[in-house]
């Protein structure tokens, strides 16, 4: 009889579910978009009822309508946004305030604070992260200065906070778990990456009670069960991983030097760097698994918006009504004819690492048009990629021959040309755009037996298609001159602006 892995794969603006057959291959998918909130600028909540509630809903649907038995579903992995934070009361399962999204600035200012106290070399050094508002250990002390007597509820053990990995699993076991994986862990601020466990002395500086944190368990095997009345069975949940490592995984990129860019929301370049953290001052050390008590490490670089850039052309500009029409529209012109985007809309994030830094639209004229603004987002997307992608090769010595790519975005033959060309290397696209549940799938199944080993994963990636580089070099350095003029322009502007009004006034 053949078996199949379900894996839940809770994004930044939608909740998927996806079913895999034991040869890796997607064989339904379901997917619920979800309200997001801007209470600010800069601010970025979710509704933590609503990622909840659509998550639950994707995963019914593709139960349901791939029509496969229970008996036949092995296990489920999880696989999320990372750093989003949410506090919720532990007796009832009630969040106390809206997620604190990945893209929130509103710490950034609190991280300046914490800056000036000397706090960031300790950070750096433990947790292999630089001090932003990016991570969770701030989000979460901001929920606690923020909602009404958090702290003391906190202190008590009445608190539960987590990512939403964390979140999912509390639902999914009806409240009897509470945990989360390394990868997820390595992403709060808190967690002491050579160490692998919770750092004592950071839970004291930012005075975040050590009860209030989940357990940390290997990001494969399982951690406990579904409750029954949730997917009609008792479900095991045998693999967790934040997106970007579970798209490494995926990817299939087990061993040292192996790299894959995930282009969703954000774009996040991870490079495999073995059983040592390297760590880097533009660029993050993170884990990028656990297993059988084992910690794998990745260095990666964020990139905070590339196809949010996407979304704000059709919701914000209404360039268009479907995100993939902006292949056909970028390639109606050939060139965006010295038009640069910046897409900083929550600050830059690898290797800038400028909270302040705001979008910007540069070198128009007259006769610029939506498509040369379009074709210019897609070239700012894989600009970033190469900015990452330089930083990464200059700490660690390590040329990478190809780029793996998968990611919704990556379905855009235009956008991998675009970045192919403007890497100068091949790109390597996956066969399957849903590698970051694939490898969630695989974490999963590798939880329960299902495949023996990394090897045998490992056989059954594949590729869809190579985009080779066609652009001169002599031109492709003009363009990335031209995007680092652009890019400088945008660092800074909202604390200049900061300082402007309070002169002003």
């Amino acid at each position: 009889m053949p078996r199949y892995i379900l894996a839940l794969d809770q994004g930044t603006s939608s909740s998927r579910a996806v079913l895999f057959d034991e040869e890796g291959a997607p064989i339904a998918t379901e997917q619920r978009e979800f309200p997001q909130m801007y209470p600010r600028a800069g601010w970025v909540e979710h509704d933590p009822e609503a990622i909840w509630s659509s998550q639950l809903a994707a995963a019914q649907d593709v139960l349901r309508k791939s029509q496969v038995a229970l008996k036949q579903v092995a296990a489920v992995g999880i696989t999320n946004q990372r750093e989003t934070t949410v506090v919720w009361e532990r007796d009832t399962g009630r969040p106390i305030a809206n997620a604190v999204v990945w893209q929130c600035r509103r710490t950034a200012e609190q991280c300046d604070e914490l800056r000036r106290q000397g706090l960031e070399p300790l950070i750096r050094e433990r947790t292999g992260l630089v001090l932003d508002a990016y991570f969770s250990a701030t989000k979460a002390r901001w929920l606690l200065d923020h909602v009404p007597d958090a702290q003391r509820r906190a202190e008590a053990g009445e608190l539960a906070f987590g990512t939403v990995d964390s979140w999912l699993i509390f639902r999914l076991t009806g409240g009897r778990v509470h945990a989360t994986d390394a990868s997820n862990a390595s992403r709060t601020m808190l967690f002491n990456l050579r160490e692998g466990r919770w750092d004592e002395e950071l839970l004291r500086r930012f005075e975040i009670p050590a009860s209030m944190l989940p357990q940390v368990l290997d990001s494969s095997g399982v951690l406990g069960e579904c409750e029954p009345s949730l997917l009609g069975a008792a479900l095991p949940i045998a693999g967790v991983a934040g997106d970007q490592q579970a798209a490494l995984f995926g990817q299939a990129c087990f061993r040292q030097g192996e790299a894959k860019n995930t282009y969703g929301t954000g774009s996040f370049l991870l490079l495999h760097t073995g059983e040592t953290p390297r760590h880097s001052d533009r660029l993050l050390a993170t884990v990028a698994s656990r297993l059988a008590g084992r910690l794998q490490y990745a260095l990666e670089g964020s990139i905070f918006v590339t196809g949010a850039a996407v979304q704000w052309l059709r919701d914000g500009l209404r360039f268009f009504k479907h995100a993939a029409e902006i292949e056909a529209l970028a390639a109606s012109v050939e060139s965006s004819e010295g038009v640069y985007v910046v897409p900083a809309f929550v600050g830059l994030g690898a290797p800038h690492w400028d909270p302040y830094a705001r979008g910007a639209i540069l070198g128009i004229t007259r006769g610029t048009t939506q498509a040369h603004i379009a074709r210019a987002t897609l070239k700012a997307i894989a600009f970033q990629t190469r900015d990452v992608l330089e930083a990464m090769e200059g700490e660690t010595g390590i040329h990478l021959e190809s780029l793996r790519a998968d990611g919704g975005a990556s379905r855009n033959d235009l956008l991998m040309q675009i970045q192919a060309d403007l890497l100068g290397r091949p790109v390597v696209r996956s066969a399957v755009p849903e590698t970051t549940a694939l490898g969630a799938a695989y974490l999963a199944g590798l939880g329960i037996g299902l495949w023996s080993g990394l090897d045998d994963i490992a056989r059954r990636w594949r590729s869809d298609r190579t985009f080779e580089p066609q652009l001169p070099a002599e031109r492709r350095e003009e363009l990335y001159v031209g995007w680092c003029r652009a890019v400088e322009r945008a660092k800074g502007w909202a604390l200049e602006e900061q300082k402007q009004g309070s002169q002003s006034q």
